[in-house]
């Protein structure tokens, strides 16, 4: 069976919105004065850093199905990750951490092993759903 990436009719609205999203990391990873959010959980620094780069992947994901543009994807945003992470080392009002390379590098985990189940169809059922395509 030969993998294909989703038809999708309003593909270059869901790439547009990958790339907002995209734009909206790198501005949050390197703005001098982050975003300060205290929900009270432990770790929750690395629970965002997780979270942003479980979405960034696994949105990605949604539009490419294809083995090698899959494994482009991770090592782009696993590289993201780690470039925007060590390049808040150069700014006196934050600083670089591993631990949060690592967080960004298992949310990019976490959607990758999700883009081999049938979950990596939801952009296309939604599409169909509300009678996009």
């Amino acid at each position: 069976m030969t993998v294909i990436n989703p038809e999708l009719r309003y593909r270059w609205l869901w790439l547009l919105i990958g790339y907002l999203v995209i734009a909206v990391v790198v501005y949050l990873s390197l703005t001098s004065e982050p975003v300060e959010v205290d929900t009270g959980l432990p770790y929750e620094d690395k629970l965002f850093h997780l979270l942003a780069y479980f979405f960034l992947t696994f949105w990605f994901m949604q539009l490419y199905h294809i083995k090698r543009h899959v494994y482009f994807l991770v090592a782009l945003f696993i590289g993201l990750g780690v470039l925007l992470e060590y390049l808040q080392g150069y700014d006196a009002n934050r600083y670089s951490e591993f631990g949060d390379m690592v967080a960004n590098t298992v949310g990019v985990m976490i959607a990758f092993m999700l883009s081999s189940t049938h979950l990596r169809f939801i952009l296309q059922k939604f599409e169909h759903w509300v009678g996009l395509n």
